[in-house]
């Protein structure tokens, strides 16, 4: 499966990280499950930061169980010594179901009470018996399987159109799409339809979702192709001229992507 890693902001300093595809039961309501784990010396940090995408994760951790709503902001986080996490990125229209009301943890979670669950992915991802792979997959099945246990059927999955949810996530990851109303030409629906479908599966604008994914597309591409210049990488990704996209950028980022770029080589 291809690893689309535009949201991982300096991938020299990540951790072993495994991404694995969602079993049938769940590949409506789940995009794919990601496990990191990471045993670092006394003294050492990995420092990762992240620009998310625009989605909701149902995450198990040592500390415990969560959903952890829409990013709308670059986050950070220090690892230091021995852990793990075991991911599920939810699709848009399993998040009223797991998720409900995105826009209320932006940039925020929520705790998840299921000692159960929390107990059989923590047992299966430090099982020392069992090979790396193994475990991963186990504790993949476990949380897949607690997610296809709380799913209605397909036809009814989120009490909202799910399947025209998860089309606008698809349509929202293509470069070509630059404009709101080119969301209403490709998915034949209004716009006022999108974004009430928008605000309640993914807790953000649809303008918001656009300009992130532009973001994302040029930090991969500075970091790809460092001899870009700004001016046509901007060009590039729909922006009107240079400044526009270096504002949004720093405003994201918290960097020029000048800057990004020296700091993504080191």
């Amino acid at each position: 499966m291809h690893e689309d890693r535009r949201g991982v902001l300096y991938p020299k300093r990540l951790p072993s990280f495994h991404r694995l595809p969602p079993p049938p039961s769940v590949q409506r309501a789940v995009r794919w499950l990601w496990i990191p784990e990471w045993d670092l010396p006394a003294g050492q940090e990995s420092r990762q930061e992240v620009l998310p995408f625009p989605a909701c994760n149902l995450v198990v951790e040592p500390s415990g169980v969560s959903v952890v709503g829409p990013a709308t902001r670059r986050s950070e986080r220090v690892l230091t010594g021995r852990g793990w996490a075991v991911g599920a990125l939810l699709r848009p229209a399993a998040v009223p179901v797991l998720a409900p009301h995105p826009g209320a943890i932006r940039d925020s979670a929520r705790p998840v009470d299921d000692p159960q669950l929390h107990a059989a992915v923590t047992r299966a991802i430090t099982d020392t018996a069992a090979s790396g792979d193994e475990r991963r997959a186990e504790a993949a099945a476990l949380l897949s399987e607690w997610i296809a246990a709380r799913l209605p059927e397909p036809d009814s999955l989120a009490g909202c159109d799910g399947a025209l949810a998860n089309a606008l996530a698809d349509a929202l990851a293509d470069p070509g799409i630059v404009r709101v109303d080119q969301l209403s030409e490709r998915l034949h629906a209004s716009t006022r339809t999108l974004q009430r479908l928008a605000d309640r599966c993914f807790g953000l604008s649809l303008h918001s979702m656009i300009r992130r994914r532009r973001i994302q597309e040029g930090a991969e591409q500075l970091r790809e192709h460092p001899e870009l210049s700004i001016a046509a990488l901007a060009s590039d990704l729909g922006y009107a001229d240079h400044a526009h996209f270096t504002t949004d950028f720093k405003r994201l980022l918290g960097v020029t992507p000048s800057e990004y770029r020296v700091r993504a080589a080191s």
